[in-house]
């Protein structure tokens, strides 16, 4: 088993703050400028739509003498209603967020429109985003099953609405909203258990605390959104991989630069210093509403078994429970998850891929509707082992990192999906062995 120490500069820029960054530049009055925009395949795909509704984007890569990696991208826009009917479905490749999010705007354009996506994009449900755009005034249509493509028939002349979200979702609360910024009156998204608030930040949106302890977004319809500069940090569901490293493996040390640590993002890594993980926060400041920090992260060989099922904990963690349970299982040989039935409908079921994985290494696992336990390591996987990563970045990324803590050399089908959102994950994975 090999230690991991260095510095990391070059974590992919934020996936979720690089699309809403590129969505509102594109509803945006003017020409918008945004500094370390990621490169994955996922927001490259919210760029493709964008011109393909008539948005100027520009995008210029920038290395540094260090090699270090920047992505600025131009979007010129003239405001809501600046997109032209497209000559073509938009592809949105395996891309949810992409799909999801822009539905909110297409929704508000006097023309008809048609989403579609690869193979897994098009079984993901997407009756949570046609629901509250029907409210609204927009014509939409889904497959008989309520998967894409998704075909919108927008206008000019929505309605503002009082939506509670049905579930937590930071995709479908951006949807809204985007659909409310063009509405005629004021709308208001609420939820019951808190989700990623960015976009609410980066359009400076009203958010009221209710008596109940839930929380309404307010959306102010037909105001129009001054174009302003975006700089993207680092996405702290990548760093999620790179903790895992660095506290599985004995020796380690790894440092890690301007993550993002939103509240709504970061919770893994309160949860993981609770179980004892050896991870210092340095440099913590705010910039446009962001919390951003760097990380220290040691080999920390005490970590406690997590076990995860208090609703707000499961939202907040979502994206990071694939990562967070290899961890715990390769640590502990123990974990426990409940009240993640979303899980089931990511790029994969994760509960099923996690789990089936796990037990290809040896582990011993149960599934349960809304998640999965383990309970220990029945036998030694062998070095031939062989992960499926059911075309999803984050069990590839999960299962390198397993094979890399236990000292083996799974062999990953599909491995170039991590393209997805870390295009250099075996890179920095590389070069920072010792």
């Amino acid at each position: 088993m090999k230690a991991y120490r260095g510095e990391v500069f070059d974590l992919p820029p934020d996936k979720s703050i690089s699309h809403r960054a590129a969505l509102i530049a594109a509803v945006a009055d003017g020409e918008t400028e945004i500094t370390n925009f990621s490169g994955g395949f996922d927001n490259q795909s919210t760029l493709g739509v964008l011109r393909d509704c008539g948005i100027g984007v520009t995008q210029e890569t920038v290395r540094s003498p260090q090699g270090h990696v920047r992505r600025t991208v131009v979007v010129r826009s003239g405001g809501l209603w600046s997109l032209t009917k497209p000559g073509k479905e938009l592809m949105c490749n395996n891309s949810g967020s992409t799909m999801r999010m822009f539905a909110g705007i297409l929704a508000a354009q006097p023309f008809e429109s048609a989403m579609v996506g690869d193979g897994s994009l098009m079984k993901r449900p997407m009756r949570r985003v046609a629901d509250p755009l029907r409210l609204m005034g927009a014509e939409v249509s889904l497959s008989p099953e309520g998967t894409a493509p998704v075909v919108i028939r927008g206008t000019k002349a929505l309605r503002p609405i009082s939506y509670e979200l049905p579930v937590p979702s930071a995709q479908v609360k951006s949807l809204v909203a985007f659909a409310a910024l063009h509405a005629e009156g004021e709308s208001r998204i609420v939820e019951s258990l808190p989700s990623r608030n960015h976009t609410e930040l980066m359009l400076g949106l009203d958010v009221e605390e209710l008596p109940d302890g839930r929380r309404a977004v307010i959306v102010p319809g037909r105001k129009a959104v001054p174009a302003r500069p975006f700089c993207i940090p680092a996405d702290p569901s990548a760093a999620c991989f790179m903790i895992a490293l660095g506290l599985l493996c004995p020796g380690s040390e790894v440092f890690l630069r301007d993550v993002c640590l939103n509240p709504t993002r970061a919770g893994y890594i309160d949860l993981l210093v609770d179980a004892g993980a050896d991870i210092g926060i340095e440099n913590l400041r705010s910039e446009g509403g962001e919390k951003i920090g760097d990380l220290l992260v040691r080999h920390s060989p005490s970590i406690s078994p997590l076990r995860i099922g208090d609703p707000a904990t499961v939202a907040n963690i979502i994206d990071e429970i694939p990562m967070l349970a290899v961890l715990s299982a390769c640590a502990t040989g123990e974990f426990e998850l409940h009240n993640a039935p979303e899980l089931r409908t990511k790029e994969s079921d994760r509960i099923s891929a996690v789990a089936g994985n796990l037990g290809r290494f040896g582990f011993l696992c149960e599934e349960f509707a809304d998640g999965f336990s383990v309970s220990g390591r029945g036998a030694i996987a062998p070095q031939n082992v062989v992960v499926e990563s059911f075309h999803d970045h984050r069990i590839a990324m999960s299962f390198a990192i397993a094979g890399r803590a236990l000292g083996l050399e799974p062999e990953i089908s599909g491995s170039e999906v991590i393209g997805v959102s870390f295009p250099n994950f075996f890179d920095i994975i590389g070069n920072l062995e010792v």
